[in-house]
């Protein structure tokens, strides 16, 4: 699902389960050496499905050792982007040229917890969350606009090296499988010219939703 969100030139890797040949580098290890099990298991696999893309796309693996705001630290020439939640994991990679950052994110396809969706959401995105729920109130709206917002941060930060606030982009959903970010705050600049915005696609099925973001450089 998330490699067909994504332009063609970028290696998608995903597992639905914990593989028993996943295996960390000893740097990795050390990041989660006082980790839960759970999230150990995530950490590995997930880096697992990057040490596949990365091979695909003809690249040595490195450790991908957690950076500032746990970003993962990626190979010189090339972007990427990790997920993981119950039952998925995701690495999609590609080479500096082609893109100038890259954002996923998957998420179950369930409603938000409640009272989550006022913590991330602006009145104004409530509002056409809304009109989209009544058209059709058996996509998880909510939680595809979340999972949206994480993709914008994922694509953002590696351009800013900065925090960037739920309340800090303006999210439109399309019922078609796209969605548009407006930033609220200055954009990166990415070839001399400065974004103000992003745009993306979202797809659910089989019990999960995914959202990616493809910056062209």
């Amino acid at each position: 699902m998330i490699g067909d969100l994504l332009p063609d030139f970028v290696v998608t890797e995903v597992a639905y389960d914990d593989p028993p040949e996943a295996r960390l580098e000893p740097a990795e290890e050390a990041a989660v050496a006082r980790a839960v099990d759970k999230r150990r298991r995530e950490f590995t696999t997930v880096r697992h499905c990057a040490r596949t893309a990365l091979a695909r796309l003809g690249v040595p693996y490195r450790p991908l050792v957690p950076g500032l705001r746990g970003a993962p630290s990626w190979p010189d020439g090339v972007v990427g982007s990790l997920t993981h939640c119950e039952g998925f994991r995701a690495a999609a990679v590609t080479r500096t040229g082609a893109l100038a950052s890259l954002g996923i994110d998957a998420e179950p396809a369930l409603p938000l917890p409640e009272g989550v969706l006022e913590s991330v959401a602006l009145p104004v995105e409530q509002q056409r969350l809304a009109g989209l729920a009544a058209g059709r109130p058996d996509t998880p709206w909510d939680r595809i606009l979340f999972s949206a917002k994480e993709s914008v941060y994922k694509a953002w930060f590696p351009l800013t090296e900065l925090w960037l606030d739920f309340h800090e982009a303006e999210l439109d959903l399309s019922p078609d499988g796209t969605f548009t970010a407006r930033l609220l705050v200055p954009g990166p600049v990415v070839a001399g010219r400065r974004l103000d915005g992003f745009d993306g696609r979202w797809a659910v099925r089989d019990g999960l939703l995914a959202t990616a973001i493809a910056v062209r450089p």
